[in-house]
């Protein structure tokens, strides 16, 4: 075994240290993705999704005539999500329409290429001076699938300051209220 020094690059993750903590990165990672996808010199978006109330269904437009670009493009951006919570719930809606992609639904995958064009740099944070304290915190939003009606449900867990894991899917059942909803978010977190 050699020792290598302290941890700078791994698997895609850009890790940078200084006396106040740890900062994650993937910005090469989004770099190589942006130049796969070929979006380098294009404009950037200020949110991974641009209208949430208005949902993708599969059976918009006509089918992508390159599924596996898609295929690979939704699966790298899953790989993202590491270090980028915030298009956690993007990628769950682009990721429902992998078997089928459509013309819509590559239009939302690239709004969130736009959107890390725009935030490369961003990254997680671990302070060497968080507290040891769990927090929680849920949401649903309650029939927020045109399709089946399921609701979407967001959790996020954090040590002190620091987010350590998080996750968004849709629910097994259809809620009859925006209570329930919120109450099925609430169980699952726990």
């Amino acid at each position: 075994m050699k020792d290598l020094g302290l941890l700078s690059y791994f698997l895609g993750l850009e890790i940078s240290h200084d006396p106040s903590g740890y900062f994650l990165t993937q910005a090469k990672y989004t770099i190589d993705l942006l130049a796969h996808a070929g979006l380098t010199n294009y404009k950037t978006a200020s949110t991974p999704v641009d209208h949430p109330q208005t949902g993708l269904t599969p059976l918009d437009s006509h089918l992508l005539s390159d599924v596996i670009l898609y295929c690979l493009l939704v699966g790298s951006l899953v790989y993202l999500t590491v270090t980028r919570p915030s298009i956690a719930y993007a990628i769950h809606i682009v990721n429902q329409f992998m078997a089928a992609p459509r013309s819509p639904h590559y239009n939302a995958l690239v709004r969130i290429l736009y959107y890390l064009k725009g935030t490369m740099f961003h990254g997680l944070h671990y302070s060497a001076y968080s507290s040891i304290q769990l927090h929680t915190f849920s949401d649903a939003d309650w029939v927020g699938d045109p399709i089946d009606r399921r609701s979407t449900i967001g959790l996020c867990f954090f040590l002190g300051d620091c987010l350590i894991s998080w996750r968004s899917k849709t629910q097994t059942l259809v809620a009859r209220s925006s209570t329930e909803a919120k109450y099925r978010a609430f169980a699952d977190t726990t």
